[in-house]
């Protein structure tokens, strides 16, 4: 039996078909992040959801590229900000491992360069973290039939920044893996593994990006990074 529902998101100037078949047809969903409660969490409410299957978790992006690779899901809800590779190049290794899984990509970061690097890498979806459930299965379901989604808040941020941008624009994809790396404190030998790369490319590529942001450490980098809004600083408990 077909349940079909018909949704206009004017916000978006969107008007989807989404057909399901109760009971026959399951999104199939793998859930990707760092944090322990927040993946049970999200496993937990999307399972109440009766058109999605959790098909597994991961706690990496690496780990996530491996769950594809063994039993390809049809959406990937991917943390942004992981240890090792992180959510952006895993998002770009599955998009070239499978084409039939789609990423929705989960993350506190709304402002650029993040959103902007997130949709050209081939995710279909960014969503904010601030989003209430209903929202990311909205989302989900969505990419699951290729049709494209971004949170409003976060494409009121990309409509307002306009050309403006962030002092981040400026450096490749891989200056920004490596910058995110940086500022999440792994040691440049921990770089070096992860990414394949010898120390000394991982600490040319490092002065390479002070060179473009104009500055001389990582601490000032961090610091420019909140001042952007690529990273939040946790107030103290």
């Amino acid at each position: 039996m077909f349940v079909v529902f018909w949704l206009n998101y004017s916000e978006f100037n969107i008007s989807i078909l989404v057909c399901l078949t109760k009971g026959l047809f399951l999104i199939k969903v793998l859930v990707v992040d760092d944090h322990d409660l927040i993946r049970a969490g999200l496993s937990r409410m999307l399972m109440d959801d009766s058109s999605i299957e959790v098909l597994g978790e991961a706690c990496s992006g690496e780990e996530a590229i491996e769950n594809v690779r063994s039993n390809p899901p049809d959406v990937v809800l991917m943390d942004l900000k992981m240890p090792g590779i992180g959510g952006l190049e895993a998002t770009r290794r599955i998009r070239r491992l499978s084409e039939q899984t789609k990423v929705v990509v989960v993350s506190a970061c709304t402002d650029d360069p993040y959103p902007a690097r997130v949709m050209a890498s081939g995710a279909v979806a960014y969503v904010s973290k601030k989003s209430h459930i209903s929202e990311m299965i909205r989302a989900i379901k969505m990419a699951s039939i290729g049709e494209r989604y971004i949170s409003p808040d976060i494409a009121q941020a990309m409509a307002l920044n306009g050309n403006s941008g962030s002092a981040f624009d400026a450096l490749s994809e891989r200056e920004l893996q490596i910058a995110m790396m940086i500022m999440d404190c792994q040691k440049v030998q921990n770089i070096s593994d992860t990414l394949c790369l010898s120390p000394k490319t991982v600490n040319t590529y490092r002065y390479r990006i002070f060179e473009k942001l104009d500055i001389n450490s990582d601490v000032e980098m961090t610091l420019l990074a909140v001042r952007s809004g690529l990273l939040e600083v946790d107030a103290p408990e």
